[in-house]
């Protein structure tokens, strides 16, 4: 009996130590991408849907990993500053414009993980040093 209960504490503790010692970098995906999805919710989700589903033809789907992982450093400016003339995603040419956003940086970063982590079950944290980062670099 005294070996069980020894065994059930012990076993008790690791798990406490191993849930309280969640990483870092996984509390804050998570942070991000719950104030991403207000931001979503108000700016993105009229045109790009409630899934990222895109509009048909008139607005590009969101759920092309590929394209938002080889855009990833314009994406930022993409969302600041909006964009026009014809891009291809998921195999689809869209010819719509995006119009420019008001958007802060932290808005920005929240919003692109909340992109990653939820609409596409990814697992990146887009951090606002990133966003920051490439902002300075919009051409």
């Amino acid at each position: 009996m005294r070996i069980l209960l020894t065994t059930g504490i012990t076993i008790g503790v690791i798990l406490s130590i191993l849930i309280g010692c969640q990483h870092e970098v996984d509390i804050k995906t998570a942070q991000y991408a719950v104030n991403g999805q207000k931001v979503y919710r108000t700016h993105c989700q009229n045109c790009h849907g409630e899934k990222g589903e895109g509009l048909g033809n008139l607005y590009p789907p969101l759920t092309d990993t590929t394209f938002l992982q080889t855009h990833r450093q314009d994406l930022a400016c993409i969302i600041k500053n909006g964009t026009s003339g014809e891009l291809e995603v998921a195999g689809k040419k869209f010819n719509n414009t995006m119009p420019a956003s008001n958007l802060s940086a932290i808005d920005i970063a929240y919003v692109l993980t909340y992109i990653n982590t939820k609409i596409n079950k990814g697992k990146n944290l887009y951090p606002l040093e990133e966003v920051e980062k490439n902002l300075k670099n919009c051409k």
